[in-house]
């Protein structure tokens, strides 16, 4: 019988949390934690032992729905999370790396209550194609500028800085995942929020 993988403390806090690791409900739902390399918009790695993406029960089930509805339109398709629960302690990393440029306004402050993210709540994702292809979307997951906004898609595709084809991708995204419950972010195609911030201070708690 092959050993169980060994996780990491980080990993083992998460479960001793009550939050839930995807892949042990759905191994399906592709996981490439874009934080766990230094390949993100900080440059540097900020999960130097987690390559598990953990969410609060509520939000892993909602994100279960989101797959289905995939999967029920494009039986080929899977989602692919970037990033879900991140620790507080991994939100005053981020937080270091981006205070005083143009960047902090994309990154919940921590001295404020943080974000959905810190609470398992949140969670940055796309969609692979059939041979594992991230569909495109125009920018990269953590592209910071307006060419990531789902506001202004319309004037973007006009523009030529999104083409249809990428919107309709958004379009799908958007569709499954607000199925699933989820609700958007105005600035950032790819995260998504289980529920509004006051919500998530009344009833639930800061992962630290």
């Amino acid at each position: 019988m092959k050993p169980l993988p060994t996780k990491s403390p980080l990993a083992l806090c998460m479960d001793s949390l009550g939050l839930v690791d995807i892949a042990e409900i759905d191994s399906n739902i592709h996981i490439r934690l874009m934080y766990a390399q230094a390949d993100n918009f900080t440059g540097e790695v900020l999960y130097d032992d987690l390559t598990e993406a953990y969410l609060h029960p509520d939000a892993a089930h909602a994100l279960i729905k989101a797959q289905q509805a995939l999967k029920a339109l494009h039986p080929a398709y899977s989602l692919i999370v970037y990033d879900a629960a991140r620790p507080m302690s991994v939100q005053k990393k981020m937080w270091d790396v981006v205070k005083g440029t143009s960047k902090s306004k994309y990154v919940s402050n921590p001295s404020r209550g943080g974000g959905l993210h810190n609470y398992g709540l949140a969670v940055d994702i796309s969609i692979l194609d059939s041979l594992g292809i991230p569909l495109p979307m125009g920018t990269k997951v953590d592209h910071l500028g307006v060419e990531a906004h789902i506001t202004q898609e319309g004037e973007l595709v006009r523009s030529g800085k999104l083409t249809e084809a990428e919107r309709r991708n958004r379009v799908l995204l958007r569709k499954v995942m607000k199925e699933g419950g989820f609700r958007t972010l105005p600035s950032e195609w790819w995260h998504f929020n289980y529920c509004s911030r006051d919500v998530a201070r009344q009833r639930y708690k800061v992962i630290p």
